[in-house]
């Protein structure tokens, strides 16, 4: 069964049936941030794999009537969970956005082209479409998970990640598919969102004392982290 499948056929909205719409506030406060780090004021908003839309709903909430904000998937159930949210600035389509000739001040592909086969062609296809990109991307591979094996066939498995990254391999494959990144940071959900697990609760100290120290190598050894890229 390919990758796309799984979220067309309605597997994926059944292992997650919320499709973790409750880390929304979390992921719009990160990007709202960002934008506003950099003076960026938009009209129109896309994003690309919006799931069930919280967090375009989160982020349009944040900047009331005045910005337009279209959000895409290819699950229908992830666009039926989306349109109980639709308002007179925010619509939901169950299309490939590829397919049209539109284009926006910012599109924003958060926790997605890990999903996807062929990440590069996705990630060319996307630089077309907006001025802005704001990628938040998961930072799977660290010495931990490497060691333990077990967390990455997880994230396989369970949340449908064929592609990990590290800090380095992300932002490389951006310039390799023509992106100017603008900024970067780290996103430290395994710190600031609820409900991590048990094992997620144990590690929360040694990582965040040592994030406190250094945050590359934090990273690197205990993992946890995302990084959300801003970029041209």
């Amino acid at each position: 069964m390919s990758q796309s499948t799984i979220y067309e056929d309605g597997t994926y909205f059944e292992n997650h049936p919320t499709r973790d719409e409750e880390d929304s506030p979390w992921k719009a406060k990160q990007i709202t941030k960002m934008l506003r780090k950099h003076n960026i004021i938009p009209s129109t908003v896309c994003e690309v794999g919006c799931g069930a839309g919280g967090v375009l709903n989160c982020v349009a909430n944040e900047y009331g009537d005045r910005v337009v904000f279209s959000g895409y998937d290819i699950s229908p159930q992830a666009i039926e969970l989306c349109k109980k949210k639709e308002k007179q600035n925010l619509h939901f389509f169950l299309k490939d956005p590829f397919e049209e000739q539109l284009t926006f001040d910012v599109v924003m592909a958060i926790d997605v082209f890990e999903h996807i086969e062929d990440y590069f062609g996705f990630l060319r296809k996307l630089k077309s479409k907006g001025t802005y990109k704001i990628l938040h991307i998961p930072l799977n591979l660290s010495v931990q998970t490497v060691l333990r094996s077990s967390p990455i066939l997880k994230t396989r498995s369970s949340f449908g990640h064929i592609q990990y990254f590290t800090k380095e391999t992300a932002l490389a494959t951006l310039k390799d598919t023509g992106y100017e990144v603008m900024d970067y940071c780290y996103t430290k959900g395994s710190l600031e969102l609820p409900n991590l697990g048990w094992l997620g609760n144990l590690l929360k100290l040694p990582r965040e004392l040592f994030f406190s120290l250094h945050q590359d190598l934090a990273v690197r050894i205990l993992g946890g982290f995302s990084l959300l890229v801003l970029a041209k």
